[in-house]
């Protein structure tokens, strides 16, 4: 078990997930409080690095494409503060970061976890049901339905329809853009039934964003849906297979063996990682160690 405490937030890894919870501290983002706890697995991990600083450093945690929602439909567009997956940390605990660091390494190592991308996510997104209220209106959603409320602020030519609840299978896509500068921000829902080029201040299926402090939020809303639908590195299905090539023979079955092998050749490929210095001499020593645990 590695475990990093800071004001900014707690990191703990038991092998198999890294817990990012958020600290209290008053610094910390109004999005990563309201995420909370994140649960990201071994998986999931494409990298994590640890820089220093003159002040403070920083644990940062780089997911594989198509892994997490919320980064899905953010598209590198969060601000730092707001990213859950760094974390501030004092130049005194920097031994205990690189720790944490070699830690998921050797894991990442160990379980040869990829870096590509990955066609389900495996994170499962904000907590349902959810409700933001932001910019010009306050978006719901249940699993099912998504409702858009409007407020005051909303253009009346947008309003004057009421209320909107959209079928979660009525939408072909959820669009997220923060508020930068002069530019507006607003969290879009693509409707195949109602199609419309409309900026989000006239769009019945948009709640507009002008860079406030709960705008951010929006965004949790949108990765909660974009995690009930369709994966988009989800492979294309297959047509339909004739009935005679079901009856083709099954694979053969693993033997115990298998796993004695498959140990060796993770041994074999440590030691030519070390030796062209992809690893260090204590780096290939813990990850050995580890493996000969199996044999």
């Amino acid at each position: 078990m590695a475990e990093i405490l800071q004001k900014d937030g707690t990191w703990t890894f038991d092998g198999d997930t890294v817990r990012v919870v958020p600290g209290s501290d008053k610094g910390v983002s109004l999005l990563r409080k309201t995420l909370g706890e994140v649960a990201v697995p071994l998986d999931a991990l494409a990298g994590i690095s640890y820089e220093p600083g003159k002040k403070s450093g920083r644990l940062r945690l780089r997911l594989r494409n198509g892994a997490d929602p919320l980064l899905q439909i953010t598209g590198g567009k969060l601000e730092d503060s707001s990213d859950p997956y760094r974390l501030t940390v004092e130049n005194d605990r920097s031994g205990v970061a690189e720790y944490f660091v070699d830690e998921v390494r050797n894991a990442l190592l160990l379980d040869q976890v990829g870096t590509g991308p990955v066609d389900r996510y495996l994170l499962t997104g904000p907590a349902l049901p959810i409700t933001v209220g932001a910019g010009d209106g306050t978006a719901t959603f249940d699993g099912e339905r998504i409702r858009l409320e409007w407020n005051w602020k909303t253009e009346e030519s947008k309003s004057s329809g009421g209320a909107r609840t959209l079928a979660l299978e009525d939408v072909e896509s959820v669009e997220w853009l923060p508020s930068v500068g002069l530019e507006i921000g607003y969290l879009r829902f693509a409707v195949a039934k109602a199609p419309t080029k409309a900026p989000p201040k006239y769009d019945p299926h948009a709640v507009e964003l002008w860079g406030f402090r709960k705008d951010p939020l929006m965004a949790l809303v949108g990765a909660a849906v974009v995690a009930r639908m369709p994966h988009p590195y989800a492979p294309a299905l297959v047509e339909a297979v004739p009935w005679p090539a079901l009856s083709a023979p099954a694979a053969p079955a693993p033997t115990p063996g298998d796993d004695h092998d498959a140990l060796l050749r993770r041994l074999r490929e440590l030691g030519e990682l070390h030796q062209s210095g992809m690893l260090t001499a204590e780096e290939f020593t813990t990850a050995k160690q580890a493996i000969l645990k199996h044999l």
